[in-house]
């Protein structure tokens, strides 16, 4: 509440729903985005029965058309203000199968290209890494460059540090607070795409959500078919976590936690040997509380 010339003006606030639907197709990890491609689907939230994530999912189906699997409630954003009104955002992560990529579902990895570690194509190396750099350097404070350059090692996987794929929000946090993006005043130096608002920020917090619970809950079935190959569902975690898992291990680690079970039908789409097609055993979790998809150590970069 504000006070102007000896009135009260009352401050509003309002709340609208924004979701983060993610897919796969084709090994590319997708979300559904409007206006071009620079926000993600939202919407003023309107009171009624029920729970907020039911409202979510009905809200989804009636603005998209997508039915959603798994859905997650993320946070609430704050600090968008329109003349006198405050604008809460309340964002949603909603898993979902596509069978075609139409209009409006784009590849996360355009707004974000340094989060898929599954090729070496230099950007985190060859761009971001010496940008830090250079950030770092623009202080005289020797302890805070220092500390600077050991959040950059950690977060980007740089010194022989692990590349945690959990870590997608922090990554674009730190290229926001060394203004290496547009987003944060108009800055540049890190590749991809920008977007309006908060929903870059809010992507990112659902990629690092979603890379995070796939660690210990199957969600990641939510992004298949009712039937799939071991291969496809591989390559699907795969994009997901944007790195590349040894095939040995994933499989041995998927039926060590009976995750899957055959149909007793093969797929011959792939033009080589019939791959057996199995589907999401989903006595799991009736059976155990917290079951999931660990991911195996990735390969070597």
């Amino acid at each position: 509440m504000t006070t102007t010339g000896g009135q009260v003006d009352e401050e509003r606030v309002s709340a609208e729903l924004v979701a983060v639907i993610t897919a796969v197709q084709n090994d590319v990890p997708l979300v559904l985005t409007t206006a071009d491609g620079q926000l993600l689907p939202s919407g003023p939230l309107q009171p009624g029965g029920g729970s907020m994530q039911a409202g979510m999912r009905s809200w989804v189906t009636r603005q998209t058309g997508y039915e959603l699997g798994y859905v997650e409630q993320l946070y609430t954003f704050t600090g968008r203000s329109s003349g006198p009104s405050t604008v809460l955002e309340i964002s949603y992560l909603g898993l979902t199968t596509v069978s075609a990529v139409t209009p409006g579902w784009r590849s996360w990895l355009e707004y974000f290209p340094w989060e898929d570690q599954r090729g070496d194509d230099g950007v985190v190396g060859q761009v971001l890494a010496p940008a830090l750099e250079r950030w770092a350097a623009t202080t005289a404070d020797d302890e805070l460059a220092q500390r600077r350059r050991l959040r950059a090692a950690v977060t980007f996987g740089l010194e022989d540090n692990p590349w945690l794929p959990e870590l997608a929000l922090q990554r674009y946090e730190l290229l926001y607070e060394a203004g290496l993006v547009p987003e944060a005043d108009g800055g540049a130096g890190a590749p991809g795409l920008p977007m309006q608002r908060d929903h870059r920020r809010i992507l990112a917090t659902g990629i690092s959500r979603l890379r995070a619970k796939i660690q210990y809950r199957p969600v990641v079935f939510e992004m298949l078919p009712e039937s799939f190959t071991l291969g496809r569902l591989q390559t699907t975690v795969e994009a997901v976590a944007g790195q590349p898992l040894h095939k040995q291990n994933f499989r041995r680690l998927v039926e060590q936690q009976e995750l899957v079970e055959e149909t007793g039908e093969v797929d011959t789409s792939t033009g080589g040997r019939p791959a057996k097609l199995v589907r999401f055993r989903r006595a799991v979790l009736d059976e155990r509380e917290a079951v999931g998809t660990k991911l195996p150590i990735a390969r070597p970069r």
